[in-house]
This record gives C-alpha cells, sequence and structure tokens, in this order.
C-alpha cells in the first residue's frame, strides 16, 4: 500500500498536487483541511468546535483531528493507499498515525515535502482568496498567523519522518505540471 503524507506550509499547492497524485496512483485523498470544511457547512459539532481554532488560524486538538480521521480510513475496504493531506501537523499526530496504521497492517511510505518561500506563499493565499471563497486567505493577518503556527508547530514534524529516512523534500516553485512530475519521481525512486 502506498500510503503518502503531502506536507507543506499553507498555501504550498497540496491540494492542487493531491489531485494529480490520485489520478497518477490511484490513491485516496484525505485532507482534513476538506473533512473540516464539510462539518462546518454541515454544522456538526466537530464542525462548530473546529471552526472555533481555524477561525484564529489555530490547529483544531489532535484527539479531534485523530478520531476523524481513523474514522475516514476506515471507510476503505481495500484502497491503494492514501494521502495524507494536511495531516499529521503534530509529531503527536505523526506518532498516532503510525500506530494507528500498524495496526492495519501497513505503514507510511514517505512525507512529500513542498518546499515554498513565505513571500510566495503570501501571494498564493492571496490570489486564492479570490477564486476560492475561503475567507481565512483573504486576511493578511490571519496568513501570517497560520504560517507562523506552521512554522512552530507542524514544520518539526518533518523531524519525525526525517529519523524514519521518510522525508523527501521537493522544491514548490514552478507550474503546476514540473511540481507534479518531481513529486511523481520521487515517489516512483521509492516504490520501484
Amino acid at each position: 500500500m502506498l500510503n503518502i503524507v503531502l506536507f507543506g506550509p499553507p498555501g504550498a499547492g497540496k491540494g492542487t498536487q493531491s489531485e494529480k497524485l490520485i489520478d497518477r496512483f490511484q490513491l485516496v485523498h484525505l485532507s482534513t483541511g476538506d473533512i473540516f470544511r464539510a462539518n462546518i457547512k454541515g454544522e456538526t459539532e466537530l464542525g462548530k468546535l473546529a471552526k472555533s481554532y481555524m477561525d484564529k488560524g489555530e490547529l483544531v486538538p489532535d484527539s479531534v483531528t485523530i478520531s476523524m480521521l481513523e474514522s475516514e480510513v476506515n471507510k476503505y475496504a481495500d484502497p491503494k493507499g492514501f494521502i495524507f493531506d494536511g495531516f499529521p501537523r503534530t509529531s503527536a499526530q505523526a506518532d498516532a498515525l503510525d500506530n494507528f496504521l500498524t495496526s492495519k497492517g501497513t505503514e507510511i511510505t514517505a512525507m512529500l515535502a513542498l518546499e515554498v518561500e513565505e513571500a510566495e506563499l503570501k501571494t498564493r493565499l492571496l490570489n486564492r482568496a479570490q477564486t476560492s471563497g475561503r475567507p481565512d486567505d483573504a486576511d493578511p493577518e490571519i496568513i501570517q498567523n497560520r504560517i507562523n503556527v506552521y512554522n512552530r508547530e507542524t514544520a518539526p514534524v518533518a523531524d519525525f519522518y526525517r529519523a524514519q529516512n521518510k522525508y523527501r523534500g521537493i522544491n514548490g516553485i514552478g507550474s503546476i505540471e514540473e511540481i507534479s512530475d518531481r513529486l511523481f519521481k520521487a515517489i516512483e525512486t521509492i516504490v520501484v
């Protein structure tokens, strides 16, 4: 089973590149952001709780996120693998994901980290706000807070996968196709 953690700061292109990887490798896409947004739109209790954190640019607590993700994974009987997009965001989540996947007889194959300069991230997020209707992308203060939270709390997760020799840094600058090609090559060198 091919299990990929697609990693990078807000605006790095994880959602866009996930679609390319799904098509190429027939993977199931699990985006915590999408799952949270669906719950927010549906005004579920989880959605209301998630929104209270997301509105401040903060991370949703691990216990909520992990339980939700496990329930999503369990919906699939015989997948070729998963792309974890926006998860894990903390070392505790990475450890919990490893334990959960081990209980399912599988593991993370690799972390593919899209590397993009902060100025480019801000430009991308402001542009995305105009096309996606995501208000969290329109406010420069919220954008900066999201980047700060990523740098402080999420970026250290890369060390978790470096220690397992599963980290692969990918240049996230260029056309969508160029970045996709870099991701495809990284996966193909791992699974050959």
